[in-house]
């Protein structure tokens, strides 16, 4: 069951709109999709630190005793995240689609994504809640963390692919009905996090 909880959580989080996926579809709006691949590369590498540094210091200092009550917190937290989600209206910005190419590079993607907020929003849950809860502990952290860091720089990847592809023929439409699935995906997850704090208590 962790592998759904885990990379649910993580798909909803990562691939929705945000600034760092929306740079990826920039890139690929303006034909530097090819030579984004650093950027890419960048933002997974990110997100690989943020994983197992919260990871290996989330199983030192969480006990088991804890793990139904952050649970609950964690089902909360991610509820009003699912929320947020899904009742927000995303607009692409014509003035940034249009602006000069300017081709993203790895330490781009790597100083964004660890300073960007939402990548630590997708991490503490997982690592905090999910891992414990699953016991994915030791040397198993260090793979799942980087399974979901090559997810991570799909994400960006994936919109530039779409920019390449489909152009400016995405409409605002398109991304609100995307966060809306995020946000009933995201639900999903919150349900299975309550379900977890019913169970063990």
């Amino acid at each position: 069951r962790f592998s759904m909880d885990i990379f649910l959580y993580a798909f909803s989080v990562m691939y929705s709109p945000g600034p760092v996926n929306f740079m990826g579809l920039n890139a690929g709006l303006t034909g530097q999709f090819r030579r984004s691949t650093g950027f890419f590369i960048g933002v997974g590498c990110a997100m690989l630190v943020l994983f197992v540094l919260f990871g290996y210091t989330g199983e030192a200092i969480i006990s088991q005793a804890a793990l139904p009550y952050i649970s609950l917190i964690g089902g909360v937290y991610t509820l009003y995240l699912a929320y947020q989600v899904f009742t927000a209206r995303t607009v692409v910005d014509e003035k940034v689609s249009t602006a000069p190419a300017r081709t993203l590079t790895f330490w781009n993607g790597l100083v964004i994504q660890l300073l960007n907020p939402k990548g630590i929003m997708a991490v503490l849950p997982i690592t905090s809640v999910m891992f414990p809860a699953a016991q994915v502990t030791g040397s198993s952290i260090a793979m799942v963390s980087a399974l979901l860091a090559i997810a991570a720089g799909g994400a960006p990847w994936l919109y530039a692919l779409l920019g390449a592809v489909l152009g400016r023929r995405i409409g605002d439409a398109y991304f609100t009905l995307f966060n809306r699935l995020m946000g009933l995906a995201l639900a999903v997850c919150a349900y299975y996090m309550f379900h977890g704090f019913y169970v063990t208590l």
